[in-house]
């Protein structure tokens, strides 16, 4: 028996869905008092953005990477000169 694998259509983008998503974070995180449950939504808050920004990133050609994986791309590109014999390669 072969089940059916249930299609979900969107009406708005990926990074509408997750901006949307990081506000809802940030609402729900408001409405507590300081402590870690609020940071938790804190964090997923920032996480939702960070992706979003990301998917824009790898949807429009040409474009600069966001500041955050910016400095990650660097880093590892310094990491792999050094693995292949000095950064002057």
């Amino acid at each position: 028996m072969s089940e059916r694998r249930r299609r979900v259509t969107h009406t708005q983008t990926f990074t509408n869905r997750l901006m949307e998503q990081a506000a809802k974070f940030r609402e729900a995180a408001e409405r507590l008092a300081p402590g870690t449950e609020r940071e938790l939504l804190m964090k997923r808050a920032d996480q939702a953005e960070q992706a979003a920004q990301m998917s824009d990133w790898l949807t429009k050609p040409n474009s600069a990477p966001p500041a955050q994986l910016d400095g990650l791309l660097k880093a590892a590109k310094n990491s792999l000169a050094r693995r292949e014999g000095g950064v002057g390669k």
